[in-house]
């Protein structure tokens, strides 16, 4: 199932949504978090104007997401002039799977103008991520992903900062849900420093969105810059700056994590 085959999945279900995981989503027991986030977003999406420009968006990862039928459940917070909020959760019955809320608002009038710029990046070695079934998680398939900087998972490497360049084998156009997919991709940085497999899974993600539109950009090329910024006690926090196909600043992301090792 494509990513955007996945989006089409999110319906309505009386006053809620329902959605499909495929296993190619998975993330070892869970789906994606890039996907839990996307599905959710999705049902968001359809309780604030369509040209309203998706600001912020916070998630809290709860319980495994797996594969097959997952509920969502959406509600506005605050309506003001400029800004609504919204949460919505993903379920199993009464189970909740993860927790989010999102921050929609139209643009104001500001004397203020200046986005990132994207630094220069030389990579002479540069690795690329090869898929391989049962080793990896599902969801890498999907990607095409080549370290321009920085150590692969489990190549027991002392870096802390990473460069991607990043594909999404999808069809366009590019929307907000896409950004979350390229966002989240990267695992924890603090994998990359152990010599063999160890789980780790994400506790929370905070993305703020820097552009009011997405489908002038293209599925090919996009790069991620990584910072592990702490690790201590079994948890990391890292950061991610996010550039479109051409150099374009996009996205902002901070993730807390859990490392087991």
């Amino acid at each position: 199932m494509r990513f955007s085959e996945a989006m089409q999945s999110v319906t309505r279900d009386g006053g809620d949504w329902r959605a499909t995981v495929s296993d190619d989503w998975l993330q070892g027991r869970s789906a994606f978090g890039g996907l839990q986030s996307a599905l959710a977003l999705r049902a968001m999406r359809e309780l604030v104007p369509a040209d309203m420009p998706l600001r912020s968006l916070q998630t809290t990862f709860v319980a495994p997401v797996p594969a097959g039928t997952v509920s969502i459940r959406a509600q506005r917070l605050r309506a003001g002039r400029s800004v609504i909020q919204l949460e919505a959760s993903l379920h199993d019955g009464e189970q909740t799977l993860c927790r989010l809320v999102g921050v929609f608002g139209n643009a104001r009038p500001s004397v203020l103008d200046f986005q990132p710029v994207q630094p220069p990046v030389t990579s002479t070695t540069a690795q690329e991520l090869h898929y391989v079934e049962g080793r990896m998680p599902a969801f890498t398939q999907h990607f095409s992903a080549r370290w321009l900087r920085g150590d692969l998972p489990f190549s027991g490497g002392q870096q802390r900062a990473s460069v991607l360049q990043l594909s999404l084998r999808d069809e366009g156009p590019v929307d907000e849900t896409h950004v979350l997919a390229f966002a989240d991709f990267i695992p924890p940085i603090a994998l990359s420093m152990f010599a063999a497999p160890t789980p780790g899974s994400s506790l929370t993600w905070m993305l703020e969105l820097l552009r009011d539109r997405y489908d002038d950009l293209d599925m090919d090329d996009w790069r991620v810059d990584a910072n592990l910024i702490a690790a201590r006690d079994g948890y990391t926090n890292q950061s991610v700056m996010l550039w479109g196909p051409h150099g374009e600043p996009v996205a902002l992301s901070r993730q807390s994590m859990v490392v087991f090792g």
